[in-house]
Protein backbone atom coordinates (compact mmCIF):
# COMPACT_ATOMS: atom_id res chain seq x y z
CA UNK A 1 0.00 0.00 0.00
CA UNK A 2 1.50 3.53 -0.83
CA UNK A 3 1.63 6.00 1.78
CA UNK A 4 -1.05 8.20 -0.06
CA UNK A 5 -3.67 5.47 -1.10
CA UNK A 6 -5.23 5.85 2.32
CA UNK A 7 -4.61 9.01 3.64
CA UNK A 8 -7.42 10.76 5.49
CA UNK A 9 -8.90 13.83 3.56
CA UNK A 10 -7.95 16.68 6.54
CA UNK A 11 -9.69 19.50 4.54
CA UNK A 12 -10.84 20.59 1.19
CA UNK A 13 -11.15 24.44 0.36
CA UNK A 14 -12.05 26.47 -2.90
CA UNK A 15 -10.86 30.12 -3.22
CA UNK A 16 -13.59 32.47 -2.65
CA UNK A 17 -12.95 34.07 -6.43
CA UNK A 18 -13.70 30.63 -8.00
CA UNK A 19 -17.54 30.95 -8.38
CA UNK A 20 -16.97 27.00 -9.75
CA UNK A 21 -15.05 24.16 -10.79
CA UNK A 22 -16.06 24.48 -14.67
CA UNK A 23 -12.95 25.14 -16.58
CA UNK A 24 -9.51 23.83 -17.36
CA UNK A 25 -7.92 22.24 -14.13
CA UNK A 26 -4.38 21.58 -14.00
CA UNK A 27 -3.71 18.56 -11.05
CA UNK A 28 -0.53 19.27 -8.42
CA UNK A 29 0.41 16.93 -6.12
CA UNK A 30 2.61 18.37 -3.32
CA UNK A 31 4.41 16.35 -0.10
CA UNK A 32 4.99 18.45 2.94
CA UNK A 33 7.36 17.76 5.94
CA UNK A 34 6.18 17.86 10.01
CA UNK A 35 9.44 18.14 11.68
CA UNK A 36 8.95 18.72 15.27
CA UNK A 37 11.19 18.76 18.18
CA UNK A 38 8.79 19.39 21.33
CA UNK A 39 7.34 22.65 20.62
CA UNK A 40 9.14 23.69 17.80
CA UNK A 41 8.48 23.04 14.12
CA UNK A 42 10.81 23.35 11.00
CA UNK A 43 9.55 25.79 8.72
CA UNK A 44 10.06 27.86 5.81
CA UNK A 45 9.49 31.73 6.40
CA UNK A 46 8.81 34.07 3.39
CA UNK A 47 9.71 37.67 4.15
CA UNK A 48 8.01 38.57 0.42
CA UNK A 49 4.76 37.08 2.07
CA UNK A 50 5.74 37.26 5.99
CA UNK A 51 4.62 33.80 6.53
CA UNK A 52 5.08 30.84 7.87
CA UNK A 53 4.88 27.77 5.24
CA UNK A 54 5.96 23.65 5.95
CA UNK A 55 8.63 22.80 4.20
CA UNK A 56 7.96 20.72 0.51
CA UNK A 57 6.36 20.86 -2.80
CA UNK A 58 5.79 19.46 -5.65
CA UNK A 59 6.30 16.11 -6.57
CA UNK A 60 7.80 15.62 -10.62
CA UNK A 61 5.72 13.22 -12.85
CA UNK A 62 6.68 9.54 -11.84
CA UNK A 63 8.33 10.28 -8.51
CA UNK A 64 7.46 8.08 -5.66
CA UNK A 65 6.01 10.80 -2.97
CA UNK A 66 8.11 9.76 -0.51
CA UNK A 67 11.05 10.28 -2.94
CA UNK A 68 9.55 14.13 -3.72
CA UNK A 69 9.38 14.77 0.26
CA UNK A 70 12.80 14.06 1.04
CA UNK A 71 14.18 15.86 -2.22
CA UNK A 72 12.00 19.12 -1.33
CA UNK A 73 12.74 18.74 2.47
CA UNK A 74 16.58 18.72 1.18
CA UNK A 75 16.33 20.88 -1.16
CA UNK A 76 14.52 23.59 0.86
CA UNK A 77 15.95 22.71 4.42
CA UNK A 78 19.18 21.02 4.23
CA UNK A 79 17.36 18.41 5.99
CA UNK A 80 19.66 15.36 6.20
CA UNK A 81 18.73 11.37 6.60
CA UNK A 82 15.07 11.95 6.82
CA UNK A 83 13.40 9.01 7.96
CA UNK A 84 10.20 7.48 9.73
CA UNK A 85 7.79 8.97 7.23
CA UNK A 86 4.27 8.55 8.73
CA UNK A 87 1.23 9.80 6.41
CA UNK A 88 -0.81 12.56 8.91
CA UNK A 89 -3.31 13.68 6.16
CA UNK A 90 -4.50 15.52 2.84
CA UNK A 91 -5.36 18.96 2.45
CA UNK A 92 -6.74 19.91 -0.89
CA UNK A 93 -7.61 23.56 -2.27
CA UNK A 94 -9.27 24.62 -5.85
CA UNK A 95 -7.74 28.27 -6.21
CA UNK A 96 -7.27 30.05 -9.53
CA UNK A 97 -4.42 29.25 -11.70
CA UNK A 98 -2.01 32.52 -13.35
CA UNK A 99 -0.77 30.72 -16.29
CA UNK A 100 -2.77 31.04 -19.53
CA UNK A 101 -2.68 26.99 -20.22
CA UNK A 102 -5.63 26.33 -17.30
CA UNK A 103 -7.95 28.41 -15.40
CA UNK A 104 -8.31 26.60 -11.92
CA UNK A 105 -5.12 24.24 -9.97
CA UNK A 106 -6.37 21.45 -8.02
CA UNK A 107 -3.28 21.44 -5.71
CA UNK A 108 -2.91 18.10 -3.33
CA UNK A 109 -1.07 18.53 -0.31
CA UNK A 110 -0.12 14.79 1.19
CA UNK A 111 1.73 15.70 4.96
CA UNK A 112 3.80 13.55 6.08
CA UNK A 113 5.61 13.89 10.15
CA UNK A 114 9.32 12.46 9.49
CA UNK A 115 12.52 12.80 11.51
CA UNK A 116 15.77 14.32 10.26
CA UNK A 117 19.03 15.04 11.84
CA UNK A 118 19.73 17.47 13.62
CA UNK A 119 21.89 19.58 11.89
CA UNK A 120 20.97 20.96 8.73
CA UNK A 121 23.41 21.50 5.23
CA UNK A 122 23.12 23.69 2.76
CA UNK A 123 19.84 24.41 0.95
CA UNK A 124 19.47 24.10 -3.08
CA UNK A 125 16.41 27.17 -3.27
CA UNK A 126 15.44 28.31 -6.74
CA UNK A 127 15.65 31.42 -7.72
CA UNK A 128 12.36 32.93 -6.82
CA UNK A 129 12.15 31.12 -3.69
CA UNK A 130 15.76 33.34 -3.05
CA UNK A 131 14.27 35.98 -4.44
CA UNK A 132 10.94 35.85 -2.00
CA UNK A 133 13.39 35.82 0.50
CA UNK A 134 12.86 32.05 1.83
CA UNK A 135 14.88 30.59 4.71
CA UNK A 136 14.45 27.66 6.58
CA UNK A 137 13.74 28.49 10.76
CA UNK A 138 13.11 26.09 13.77
CA UNK A 139 10.07 28.25 15.38
CA UNK A 140 7.53 27.15 18.22
CA UNK A 141 4.46 26.45 16.59
CA UNK A 142 2.38 28.46 18.53
CA UNK A 143 4.27 31.52 17.75
CA UNK A 144 4.48 30.33 13.88
CA UNK A 145 0.37 30.42 13.98
CA UNK A 146 0.15 33.62 16.09
CA UNK A 147 2.44 35.55 13.04
CA UNK A 148 0.22 33.72 10.01
CA UNK A 149 -3.13 34.75 12.24
CA UNK A 150 -1.59 38.27 11.84
CA UNK A 151 -0.48 38.25 8.93
CA UNK A 152 -3.78 36.95 7.64
CA UNK A 153 -5.45 39.77 9.70
CA UNK A 154 -3.50 42.73 8.70
CA UNK A 155 -1.24 42.11 5.57
CA UNK A 156 -2.27 42.80 2.09
CA UNK A 157 1.34 41.40 0.67
CA UNK A 158 -0.30 37.56 2.14
CA UNK A 159 -0.15 34.64 -0.36
CA UNK A 160 -2.93 31.96 -1.08
CA UNK A 161 -1.02 29.34 0.75
CA UNK A 162 -1.34 31.04 4.52
CA UNK A 163 -5.29 29.82 4.91
CA UNK A 164 -4.06 25.97 4.32
CA UNK A 165 -0.37 26.58 6.33
CA UNK A 166 -2.35 28.09 9.66
CA UNK A 167 -4.51 25.29 9.53
CA UNK A 168 -2.12 22.65 9.43
CA UNK A 169 -0.38 24.21 12.05
CA UNK A 170 -3.72 24.05 14.38
CA UNK A 171 -4.15 20.54 13.82
CA UNK A 172 -0.65 19.28 14.39
CA UNK A 173 -1.08 21.01 17.65
CA UNK A 174 -4.39 19.07 18.05
CA UNK A 175 -2.93 15.79 17.13
CA UNK A 176 0.93 15.62 17.75
CA UNK A 177 1.11 17.94 20.52
CA UNK A 178 -1.60 17.72 22.66
CA UNK A 179 -1.65 13.91 22.38
CA UNK A 180 2.35 14.29 23.54
CA UNK A 181 1.16 16.39 26.52
CA UNK A 182 -1.21 13.96 27.38
CA UNK A 183 0.51 11.16 27.08
CA UNK A 184 3.28 12.82 29.60
CA UNK A 185 0.78 13.69 32.39
CA UNK A 186 -0.86 10.09 32.17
Amino acid sequence: MSLTSSMRLLHSSTHPDLKDLNGRVFHRKAARGIILNGDSILMLYTARYDDYTLPGGGVDEGENIAAGLIRELQEETGAKNVRNIQAFGLYEEFRPWHKPDFDIVHMESYCFVCEIDAELGETKLEDYEINNGMVPKWINIYDAIEHNEKTMATSDKKGMSIERETFLLKRIVQELLMKTELEQVV
